[in-house]
């Protein structure tokens, strides 16, 4: 598709392309924040309220830090902390100190970090002391020789600080135990950093920014290589993308965004910290969206225009008693993305809120945004819209031939937030990435004729949930290793509430086998949202004539 239809359905002051080189890095474009925003606030979490100017000099200390580790540049530090004010801190350390951020879901079993750091090969992790244990447990395998260690209090004063960490530790038990020797606490860190001066590092747009771990069609997470480059464009695509929105925020008022979604989710990443660090606007952080109550009581405490969710946190949340507490008058722009919205939700929204919720798309290999409805559209369409300034999105057949409009094809990407391929797995690259230099996303859609597009139907067998990716291959190898199973295959089925579920499907070797011990042994070998919903036992599964299995069959007698 040489021409770009879609251009027509921009609103008025939206470019068609964006020029990514305006900074040779994501450095150069926090550093012009602290300058130009130094007195605003850049976070809220908990009451406290941490500006742009103690956002730099904490960065610039805890960068200190880093380099004198003696690390060499390019090297990679995990950062495994849920939404709290040291998330942003350390990635603006780690960039500025010449290495690379590999973002790690708190929330994963030792075996699922061991994978990650070691594929990764960082050398150092800054963790919450909640998921200190799970480290302990996988330290051993992996190359990472330097831990600082996190508390949930850390920045919040003497005081609070002090009585947030008791709270945590003893009435709520949410740090067991564990023992790292050599772990050093983020304020030590600090301590130590203060001592040092940071070396400037000169960082090009082909530099390494982000390791974001996605999942494949072989079940084995993949680390979607995100240049500085790659970053600084989809940040200055959803800044041009929401501006017609966001020039409603009144003179004078400090725009501010809810960041529920997890930090360590690249659409949280991108549209949420790097975006409000390039616009000067206020980021309340939430670090746990499912706790519904308490991040409405959040959100009651302030005045806010954006909203990056997923469809289950607005549905979550619309449906929450206390939903009346919290001002919605002054939302500008509500993003959905990470998963298909529900046009049920996305009216409930509207009705509730008066700001319809903005549909997009997009991939970590897209850093993540590659399409999106319209800041300005006052109805829900049920597309994912139409593609981002400078962004290419066409329909590919099984041959690679582009399909016409209406016909059902493979949607691929082009433009510069496509990444630059797979962590140290060129073949991998290969099998998504064309000649012409677009992404093969794996979602099949369809397009109209004024450039909407519209996903039918995925390509792979991934199950979505909550705006996460699970492949089946990964939970049917864990399972597979439990004894008592003899065979086994995972679908996604609908859910309510997550969109789909994991739907987990065994044949016994063990007629003794129980789902309570399924359960468990998921329970222990995967991250919640990996586990299965339902477990169902047979005598067989269905297989083709060579013995691979339908999981197609499986889905369709749920």
């Amino acid at each position: 598709m040489t021409d770009r239809p879609w251009l027509s359905a921009y609103p008025p002051g939206v470019p068609a392309d964006i020029d990514a080189s305006v900074y040779p890095s994501l450095v150069a474009l926090m550093e012009e924040s602290f300058r130009n925003y130094a007195d605003r606030v850049a976070y809220s979490f908990m009451g406290k309220e941490v500006t742009y100017r103690q956002t730099d000099t904490l960065s610039q200390t805890f960068a200190a830090y880093l380099q004198g580790l003696g690390l060499a540049r390019g090297d990679r530090v995990a950062v495994m902390m849920p939404n709290v004010p040291q998330y942003p801190v350390a990635v603006a350390a780690i960039l500025r100190a010449g290495y690379v951020v590999v973002n790690v879901n708190p929330l994963y079993t030792p075996r699922e970090l061991e994978h990650q750091l070691k594929d990764s090969g960082s050398k150092a992790i800054v963790i919450l002391e909640n998921f200190a244990s799970t480290l302990e447990q996988c330290l051993a395998a992996t190359q990472v020789k330097h831990i600082v260690l996190c508390a949930m209090g850390d920045m919040l004063g003497a005081l609070k600080g002090a009585l947030v960490n008791y709270v945590v530790r003893n009435a709520r038990k949410l740090v067991p135990a564990f023992n790292l020797p050599g772990a050093v606490r983020f304020k030590e860190a600090l301590s130590r950093g203060s001592r040092g001066t940071l070396k400037k590092v000169d960082l090009k747009p082909d530099d390494v920014a982000v390791l974001q771990y996605t999942g494949g069609t072989t079940g084995v997470s993949k680390g979607a290589v995100l240049l500085h480059r790659n970053i600084i464009a989809n940040l200055l695509q959803s800044e041009a993308w929401n501006d017609p929105a966001m020039k409603k925020v009144p003179a004078g008022e400090q725009p501010t965004g809810v960041c529920a979604l997890p930090l360590y989710h690249i659409f949280a990443f991108t549209v949420g910290m790097m975006l409000s660090m390039r616009t000067g606007a206020k980021l309340i952080l939430i670090p746990n969206p499912r706790d519904l109550a308490g991040t409405l009581k959040e959100l009651s405490k302030h005045t806010f225009h954006s909203l990056p969710a997923v469809s289950t946190l607005f549905n979550g949340l619309a449906h929450h008693p206390d939903f009346h507490t919290v001002n919605w008058s002054n939302l500008k722009v509500s993003v959905g993305g990470g998963m298909a919205v529900q046009g049920a939700v996305a009216k409930l929204w509207l009705d509730k809120t008066g700001c319809p919720i903005c549909e997009g798309y997009g991939l970590s290999e897209t850093s993540p945004s590659a399409s999106c409805n319209p800041s300005t559209s006052t109805e829900f369409t049920g597309t994912i819209g139409v593609p981002l300034p400078s962004t290419w999105m066409k329909l590919l057949d099984d041959d690679g031939n582009e399909v016409g409009p209406g016909q059902p094809g493979e949607i691929a990407i082009k433009g510069p937030q496509v990444m630059a391929g797979y962590w140290q797995r060129p073949d991998e690259t290969a099998k998504v990435m064309t000649a012409d230099g677009y992404f093969k996303s794996g979602d099949i859609g369809t397009v109209d004729a004024r450039g909407y597009f519209k996903i039918v139907d995925r390509k792979k067998d991934m199950v979505l949930v909550s705006g996460f990716n699970v492949y089946p291959n990964e939970v049917e190898e864990v399972v597979g290793m439990l004894d008592g199973v003899l065979e086994c295959a995972v679908v996604g089925v609908a859910d309510d509430k997550t969109g789909e579920a994991v739907k987990l499907v065994v044949v016994k070797k063990n007629p003794a086998l129980t789902e309570d011990q399924v359960r468990e042994y998921c329970r222990t070998n995967l991250t919640g949202y990996k586990q299965p919903k339902v477990v169902e036992f047979r005598t067989d599964l269905p297989k083709t004539p060579v013995g691979k299995i339908l999981r197609r069959e499986l889905r369709d007698k749920k």
